[in-house]
């Protein structure tokens, strides 16, 4: 049963509260007296999104996008979307909220996808980045924490739609 398997802690609670507010300051200090548009990837960036928006000073609006490039543990390679935005982006400030940048499929496709909305700009924040893994290189304009190349879950990363709710992200299969 997976609800057994022993889980490393590899970025802590309070580092994790510490680097998000460091990234909203960022935000912030960008976006001075301009609204902006977060536009969370889920289901993997929720919560991590919802911890980011608490620490935005500047007017922001909310979105969310599906899309789904794994089964399991691994990376089909596959981008196919689920849920796009409902509102209108032209001419609006759009930073993407993502997760984890691991092979940069899945966000180089979202990317692509948002230019053709005609933003006003378009940044990527990401919780997670694994250079190791990188098969196309994305601007990360907002970064939480570079990573080697493990699999993670926790603070919203899943294993099969489990561990989300763990409050620090840890290490499956240590």
């Amino acid at each position: 049963m997976a609800a057994s398997k022993k889980i490393d802690v590899f970025i802590s609670q309070d580092a994790i509260k510490t680097r998000v507010k460091e990234l909203a300051d960022l935000i912030n200090r960008d976006y001075q007296n301009q609204e902006i548009i977060l536009v969370c990837v889920l289901n993997g960036s929720f919560i991590f999104c919802a911890d980011l928006v608490r620490n935005i000073k500047v007017p922001v609006q909310i979105e969310m996008v599906s899309l789904s490039s794994y089964e399991g543990s691994q990376s089909t390679g596959e981008v196919s979307f689920r849920l796009d935005v409902k509102q209108s982006l032209v001419g609006k400030h759009v930073i993407l909220v993502e997760d984890i940048v691991d092979t940069g499929l899945t966000i180089s496709f979202l990317l692509k996808h948002m230019k053709l909305k005609n933003v006003a700009s378009l940044k990527l924040c990401s919780l997670l980045l694994k250079r190791a893994r990188l098969k196309i290189e994305v601007p990360v304009d907002y970064l939480g924490f570079d990573i080697e190349d493990k699999f993670v879950i926790g603070y919203g990363l899943d294993y099969d739609g489990l561990y989300r709710e763990l409050p620090y992200i840890g290490v499956y299969g240590a």
